[in-house]
């Protein structure tokens, strides 16, 4: 909710004020089209500004995330998700005070940003690994696939809240929600629970069954660890050693998801930040009608995490289940540059169908792969392993993320269809980076068929 808002205002920071009229006291020249523009965005040069101050934000959360997890394998999740909540709406809210402080004046914004990528990093981490402390196996996929429409469903809150306001007092739109942040991270202070145990709840069960660990000796989701020891044991144990940066990039799966999510990220976040701004310019609509219209990318995104996660539970395969998402991804986004903007109709199913195929790989990867891999069989027993696992991989994917809007600004200036083309070249590489894992899935599959039938035919 927080992030959204610049994608919303960027088109009210430069825009045509050629049909505009001029304030009485205006000195302006009647000949200048951007005089109601917002400086120092207000010259040719914009989309290169904007693109840095996107960047900003995304280098430094990339950057913070491999630091992050390892300190939320140290530290109680609880306090250290709270402090970066509550950081974060005071910087999410300094950034829209740049409007009433009438400031101009490139770092201030830029500063802001990477501060705020900065205390991002305590995010995602942290929630990972505490549902995943609640939540084992079985049907891992489809619950956090539900969960992490949490991440759309902030988009869409950011995109209409941030519309309110886009076209009076644009600070409003982040000010807004970083109150909103601050105020969760109180409530998260308060009544978070990290471990089941705590609340006198049984663990859940993180390993796989014993045939199914055959199955598929290399696949991310045969967990196989003892779950950690219930805290109203009396008998005192001594709690496992935090897992080292180096250890958990050794753990089967976790390069090969690291790298497919940079580019899958690349992609999900230049429609993130570019979208509303390519409805605006291509289809001609105005800003907030552009905001609103770009929410349908994340509705499709709630859609696509949640069948990921159902598809990837049934047919036990998480690579292959991104792999087909990956593969539909790349015609469908060809497609809506194409057509997609003919009508009003075809641009919204489009949309939907689009954020479903490009938010799909990364919400299960980011969710139930990060969550799978962090509870591997190769650990032996050691559970503090989510929260660094999960900031290797997310932090990958921020590389990404942090590249796609700076290529979409450099590239954008000469067409929209190279954009295009650029999304749908690294999709078609994401895809490629899973070949490995998806060949041991189909393996261990064969490897099941045939037992089934063995045990048929006694």
């Amino acid at each position: 909710m927080s992030r959204k808002p610049i994608s919303i205002v960027k088109s009210r920071l430069h825009q045509n004020c050629s049909e505009m009229i001029n304030p009485l006291n205006d000195t302006h020249s009647l000949n200048d089209t951007t005089w109601c523009s917002w400086s120092p965005f207000d010259k040719d040069d914009y989309k290169e500004l904007l693109g840095a101050v996107d960047n900003a934000f995304l280098v430094a959360y990339a950057i913070g995330m491999f630091i992050s997890g390892i300190f939320g394998e140290r530290l109680p999740l609880r306090y250290y998700l709270s402090a970066g909540m509550l950081l974060s709406g005071l910087f999410t809210s300094l950034f829209g005070l740049g409007y009433f402080w009438n400031i101009h004046v490139l770092w201030y914004f830029v500063l802001i940003q990477i501060c705020n990528g900065l205390v991002q990093t305590t995010g995602w981490p942290s929630v990972v690994a505490c549902v995943g402390n609640w939540f084992g196996k079985g049907k891992r996929g489809f619950i956090m696939g539900i969960w992490n429409s949490h991440t759309s469903v902030g988009n869409i809150l950011g995109s209409l809240i941030a519309g309110v306001w886009v076209n009076s007092q644009w600070g409003l739109s982040f000010i807004v929600p970083g109150i909103i942040t601050a105020a969760m991270g109180i409530f998260t202070f308060f009544f978070l629970i990290e471990y089941p145990e705590d609340v006198d709840c049984s663990p859940p069960q993180h390993h796989a069954g014993p045939e199914e660990s055959q199955d598929n000796p290399e696949d991310p989701g045969d967990s196989s660890y003892s779950h950690r020891e219930s805290s109203c044991s009396k008998e005192p144990s001594v709690e496992p050693a935090a897992i080292s940066f180096l250890g958990a990039l050794k753990i089967p799966g976790v390069i090969e998801f690291s790298l497919c999510l940079l580019f899958a990220k690349l992609v999900s976040y230049t429609f993130l930040y570019w979208l509303p701004l390519y409805i605006f310019n291509v289809a001609h609509f105005g800003a907030k009608e552009a905001g609103d219209l770009s929410t349908l990318f994340d509705v499709g995104g709630i859609i696509g995490g949640i069948m990921a996660g159902l598809v990837s539970d049934y047919i036990n395969g998480r690579a292959t289940t991104c792999c087909v998402m990956l593969i539909l991804a790349a015609p469908v986004m060809f497609l809506y540059n194409s057509v997609g903007q003919n009508g009003i109709t075809s641009s919204i199913v489009m949309l939907i169908i689009c954020g479903a195929l490009v938010n799909g790989p990364y919400a299960l990867i980011t969710t139930a792969v990060s969550a799978d891999l962090g509870t591997h069989k190769s650990l032996k027993g050691n559970a503090k392993a989510l929260s660094t696992v999960t900031a290797i991989i997310d932090g990958t994917g921020s590389i990404g993320a942090a590249l796609g809007p700076l290529l979409a600004g450099l590239i954008s200036p000469t067409g929209w269809n190279n954009v295009f083309y650029m999304l749908i070249t690294a999709d078609i590489l994401a895809c490629l980076l899973l070949c490995r894992l998806v060949y041991k899935e189909i393996l261990a599959w064969k490897a099941a068929l045939g037992r089934n039938r063995g045990y048929k035919e006694i």
